[in-house]
């Protein structure tokens, strides 16, 4: 009886340990803002979180303390990457430093009670955002472009730089996702984009890479559900294929067969460029996947390629993350990825690549900057 007892609270014990470690300890973090708005003004935040509103904006306003002061408490598990910025509302209204210019997200990992106090002593009252750089080379827009598969959106097209000129020439293609944010700095969401265009000029121009055609694909408010293993998604990969890609070969001079077709994108659409390369190896020989949401979250994909048991697709595969605020919960997910493709046979600098940079963030500004890796590891000479 006494070591039935014993063992029980072992159990017990036990017991309450792992639910202790699935179920991390919930923390309060408080954001103040002290700055002289006006009364009718409202402060919000707006991160990479739910509870900061996803980037929304105008989704968490505030409670006003006093003239001068607004607070903000949510509740969140212990040790969760924060990013985050401070708005009045809308992106055209958001902080800005003391430069009076639009500064970086912030980041904190929270493992305790914490309160974060921001004096703002500037902000964007409605004048469009400063934005910096331009479009290099011709982009063609198509709008509203139309599908069977999925809900309407823009594409744009960048032509190599000797499209115009050698008409007999034909091109490799690069699909891109969020194709707002590839090439135009006035289309993005957060006024930064891939410069794409830029670097792809400049290493066609050095002899690096090949001519490229690449094609931007806009990402609508159906995006979680089209970048991820769901209906949607599915729906989404057969309008890329049967849809998307005939009209471009159709309209533009493209090397059309796999070995010359290629996929990237990054987070979200950095998943859905494996998942398109993984289920369509006829279509697409080589991707690129920058901090790419494998598993995290509610989404993991690395069953499906777990259970995989055929041959060994005939594909490369470029991955690419950095260390700061989000990009640290996906790099559970891409290792874990990396140790799959591994025992799948897939070897680095052969046909499998994975480059990460511990301090970099998580938006277009970090992957614009090492662009130029993904681009030779598929199309370099």
């Amino acid at each position: 009886m006494k070591y039935l007892t014993k063992r029980i609270l072992f159990i017990t014990a036990l017991f309450a340990f792992c639910i202790i470690k699935t179920n991390p300890a919930q923390i309060n973090v408080t954001f103040e803002v002290i700055s002289n708005t006006n009364d009718s003004a409202g402060v919000y935040i707006s991160g990479n979180h739910i509870l900061l509103g996803n980037w929304m904006p105008g989704a968490v306003r505030f409670n006003r303390i006093d003239s001068i002061t607004w607070r903000k408490t949510i509740s969140l598990p212990a040790g969760t990457d924060i990013e985050y910025k401070f708005t009045r509302g809308t992106w055209d209204k958001e902080a800005l430093n003391e430069k009076e210019e639009i500064p970086q997200n912030e980041v904190v990992k929270v493992w305790n009670d914490t309160l974060i106090s921001k004096q703002i002593d500037f902000w964007n009252n409605g004048k469009p955002r400063q934005i910096f750089g331009q479009i290099t080379g011709t982009v063609e827009h198509h709008k509203y472009f139309q599908s069977n598969e999925v809900i309407p959106r823009d594409i744009v097209v960048w032509l190599p730089p000797s499209y115009e000129v050698d008409i007999k020439r034909t091109y490799p293609v690069l699909y891109m996702h969020d194709g707002q944010n590839v090439f135009d700095p006035f289309t993005s969401s957060f006024g930064y984009d891939w410069q794409a265009d830029e670097t792809a000029d400049s290493l066609i121009k050095a002899d690096a890479i090949e001519e490229i055609i690449i094609v931007g694909i806009y990402s609508t408010n159906l995006r979680t559900a089209e970048y991820s293993n769901t209906d949607t998604g599915a729906a989404y990969m057969r309008f890329v294929v049967n849809e998307l890609k005939p009209f471009i070969d159709k309209n533009y001079r493209t090397k059309t067969d796999r070995h010359n077709t290629a996929v990237a994108g990054s987070s979200l659409g950095g998943l859905i460029s494996f998942m398109l390369i993984w289920k369509y190896p006829e279509i697409f020989s080589k991707t690129s996947c920058f901090s790419p949401a494998f598993k995290v979250k509610d989404i993991n994909y690395l069953p499906n390629v777990a259970a995989y048991s055929g041959e060994k697709k005939p594909i490369k595969i470029y991955i690419d993350n950095g260390g700061v605020g989000l990009e640290n919960e996906l790099q559970p997910g891409i290792d874990e990825m990396l140790g799959l493709l591994f025992s799948k046979g897939y070897e680095i600098e052969k046909d499998l690549y994975w480059y990460r940079n511990p301090d970099a963030m998580h938006n277009e500004q970090a992957w614009a900057k090492r662009f130029w890796r993904a681009l030779v590891f598929m199309f370099g000479k």
